[in-house]
C-alpha cells in the first residue's frame, strides 16, 4: 500500500501517539485488529441497512463480505456499522415517514466517526435516497452498492411481477373475475428470492438513479441480487472506493446540476417511479443543488420511454439486466443526442458516456426499444399546475392511460383514506367511469409521511363493467410497481390548507396534461371563500413524539419532504474531542 498522498480524516482519531490515540486504537484492537490497520490505510465504512424486517435488504451480510475483501485488496480498512432500514414492505404507517430520520442516523454516523469514506449499501425503496441524503450533508467519498432486484416471479407458468401483481389481482378479485384462492396462490411466487421488486417501481428506478447519477459502478442498478456478478460488483466498488480516498472524489464533485438533469432524463427513458421526483430533490438539497420540480418540465419531458418493463410495459429486471441494463439505454439515448450532460463525472473517475458509449445491447429491440419504436413517445414525468395545484403536482404518462390525460369529471371526494375504505366498497357509491376521484389529507402533514396509497383501487362495480382505470387525484404518493391516471404530490396538500383541502363532492375537475393545467372549475371567490373557512384537522394537533417533529419540520413535496434543517451541506467536520 502507497503512503496517501493528502492527510487521512480517520488520522484525527488513528494518527497521534498521544493519549487520545492511544484509546481510540486501543477500543478498537478489542475486535482483535492488528497494529498495521492503523498505519495510514484509509478507513472506509460500509454503511449497512441490513434487516431481517427489511426482505429486500435481508442479504446485505453477504454483499458486505465482498465489500470487505475489495477494501481488503486495495489496501483499505473497513468498518461496517448500522444504520435504520426502512423498509416499504414491512414498516407502517410507511417507511417514507423515517426516511428523513434514516438520512439524520447516516449523516451522523458518518461525521461523528473515523471513516475517510463509505460504501452505501441500499435497496429498499427509501434506503437508497436516505443514505444518499445523509452522505451528501457530509460530502465524503461515497460510493452506492444496492441489493439487486429479486428474479422473476412465477405463477402459473408466467412471469409475474413484485407488487405490480398484486395490483392487478386484487381488483381482478374485486371485480369477481377470479376467487380468493386464485387470488392467494400468486403469494408464494411473487418474492422467491432475495432482494428488490423485479419491476421499475422505485427501488429499481432508485437504483437507476444512483447509477444515472454517477455515484455507483456501471451496471449497479439491474444485476439481480441473486446474481454472481453482484457479488463481483461489490468487490470492486470495494476496490474503487479506496481510490476515490487518494483521488478526494467527494459527492459534491459527482453530484452536480448537470447529474440531476442527465437522472432527469434517464427516469423518462426508463419510465421510472414518480418517488424519484421526490427523491432527487431531497438528495439536490442535500448537496446544494437548486433543483426545481419545473426542472422535470424542462429536462424530461419529450423524452421517449423505451424501457419495456413493468408496471409500464411487459418484462423485469431480470431481462433488463440480459438486455444490457442501464449502460445499454444510457448508450442509445446518448446516440441520439438525448443525454444532457454526457461528460459529467461519475464514482470510476469516467464520464457517463464513457462508461457507456460502447454498451452492448441484447435482446432485438424488444426489452430496451429502439427510439424510433419507444413504449410511450414522450415519457417524461408530467408536471401540472392550476388552482388545484399553486406548487404543482405529477403524473406518469408511462403508466397513464393515454384517452385519460385530458379530462374533465365530476369529483367523487374522500376526506381521508379511512373515507376511502369504507365508501368504496358502498355499491350505492354515487360514481361512475367519467368522475374524478380525490382523495385528500394524505400528504407529508396529512398521513404523515405521505403513504403510498395515491392509486386508489376502483369501485367492484366498475371494475365489474370492464372499466380498468379513472383519473385519481391526491396529495399522496403511488407506489412505483403500480399504474393509472394518477396525479399524486398535490401541493400545498390538504392538512397544510392546500385548494385540494376545499374540493367538494359534485365539483368539476379539469385535467390536461399536454398543456400542464390542474384545474378545480369554481369561481376564484368561491375558492377563496372555501379557503377561508378552513381548518387544520385536528389530529395533526396532537402528534407527539418522532411524528412531532416531523410534522413541524417536514416540507412540501415540491421541495422534497427533507426537513426544513436538513436541507444544505454540512460537511464531515467535527470538534476534536480530549478524553
Amino acid at each position: 500500500m502507497t503512503t496517501p498522498k493528502r492527510p487521512l480524516r480517520s488520522a484525527q482519531w488513528f494518527g497521534s501517539n498521544d493519549k487520545n490515540g492511544f484509546m481510540y486504537r486501543s477500543w478498537m484492537k478489542n475486535q482483535g485488529i492488528p497494529d498495521h490497520e492503523f498505519q495510514g490505510k484509509p478507513v472506509i465504512g460500509i454503511c449497512n441497512t441490513w434487516s431481517e424486517l427489511t426482505p429486500c435488504n435481508a442479504h446485505f451480510r453477504k454483499i458486505a463480505e465482498h465489500v470487505k475483501r475489495g477494501i481488503y485488496e486495495a489496501g483499505g480498512f473497513p468498518v461496517e456499522f448500522p444504520v435504520f432500514s426502512n423498509g416499504e414492505s414491512n414498516l407502517r404507517p410507511t417507511a417514507m415517514l423515517t426516511r428523513n430520520l434514516a438520512s439524520m442516523d447516516v449523516e451522523e454516523a458518518i461525521r461523528g466517526n473515523p471513516v475517510d469514506a463509505v460504501v452505501l449499501l441500499t435497496g429498499c425503496d427509501k434506503t437508497t435516497p436516505a443514505l444518499l441524503m445523509g452522505a451528501a450533508s457530509c460530502d465524503v467519498p461515497a460510493i452506492v452498492v444496492t441489493g439487486g432486484p429479486m428474479l422473476n416471479g412465477k405463477h402459473h407458468g408466467r412471469d409475474i411481477g413484485a407488487g405490480t401483481i398484486v395490483w392487478q389481482m386484487h381488483e381482478a378479485y374485486k371485480a369477481g373475475a377470479i376467487d380468493l384462492n386464485e387470488f392467494l396462490s400468486a403469494e408464494a411466487g411473487m418474492s422467491r428470492s432475495a432482494g428488490t421488486c423485479n419491476t421499475m417501481g422505485t427501488a429499481s428506478t432508485m437504483a437507476c438513479m444512483a447509477e444515472a447519477l454517477g455515484t455507483s459502478l456501471p451496471h449497479n442498478a439491474a444485476i439481480p441480487a441473486v446474481d454472481s456478478r453482484r457479488y463481483v460488483l461489490a468487490h470492486l466498488s470495494g476496490m474503487r472506493i479506496v481510490e476515490m480516498v487518494e483521488e478526494d472524489l467527494r459527492l459534491s464533485k459527482i453530484l452536480t446540476k448537470e447529474a440531476f438533469e442527465n437522472a432527469i432524463r434517464v427516469n423518462a427513458a426508463i419510465g421510472g417511479s414518480t418517488n424519484a421526483v421526490i427523491h432527487l430533490k431531497a438528495i439536490a438539497g442535500r448537496i446544494g443543488v437548486d433543483l426545481e420540480l419545473d426542472d422535470w418540465t424542462r429536462v424530461g419531458r419529450g423524452t421517449p420511454t423505451i424501457v419495456d418493463l413493468q408496471p409500464s410495459g411487459r418484462f423485469l429486471m431480470e431481462e433488463f439486466y440480459y438486455s444490457g441494463g442501464l449502460p445499454a439505454v444510457i448508450r442509445r439515448m446518448g446516440e441520439a443526442n438525448l443525454l444532457p450532460h454526457p461528460e459529467a463525472l461519475t464514482a470510476n473517475g469516467k464520464s457517463l458516456w464513457a462508461n457507456c458509449a460502447e454498451a452492448p445491447i441484447y435482446g432485438d429491440d424488444e426489452v430496451i426499444r429502439a427510439l424510433d419504436n419507444p413504449l410511450r413517445a414522450d415519457g417524461g414525468i408530467c408536471v401540472l399546475r392550476g388552482n388545484l395545484a399553486p406548487k404543482g403536482a405529477v403524473l406518469k404518462p408511462s403508466a397513464a392511460t393515454p384517452a385519460l390525460m385530458q379530462h374533465r369529471g365530476r369529483a367523487v371526494v374522500f376526506e381521508n383514506l379511512e373515507d376511502y375504505k369504507a365508501r368504496i366498497v358502498d355499491p350505492d357509491l354515487d360514481i361512475d367511469e367519467t368522475c374524478v376521484m380525490v382523495l385528500k389529507n394524505c400528504g407529508p402533514k396529512g398521513y404523515p409521511g405521505m403513504a403510498e396509497v395515491g392509486n386508489m383501487g376502483l369501485p367492484a362495480k366498475l371494475l365489474a363493467k370492464g372499466i380498468t382505470d379513472m383519473v385519481r387525484i391526491s396529495d399522496a404518493r403511488m407506489s412505483g410497481t403500480a399504474y393509472g391516471t394518477v396525479v399524486l404530490h398535490v401541493a400545498p396538500e390538504a392538512s397544510a390548507g392546500g385548494p385540494l383541502a376545499v374540493v367538494r363532492e359534485g365539483d368539476m375537475i379539469e385535467l390536461d396534461c399536454a398543456s400542464g393545467r390542474l384545474h378545480l372549475d369554481i369561481p376564484d371567490e368561491e375558492l377563496t371563500a372555501r379557503l377561508a373557512d378552513w381548518q387544520p384537522p385536528a389530529d395533526q394537533l396532537l402528534a407527539g413524539g418522532y411524528r412531532r417533529l416531523y410534522v413541524n419540520h417536514v416540507l412540501q413535496a415540491d421541495e422534497g419532504c427533507d426537513f426544513d434543517f436538513l436541507v444544505g451541506c454540512r460537511g464531515s467536520e467535527v470538534p476534536r474531542h480530549s478524553h
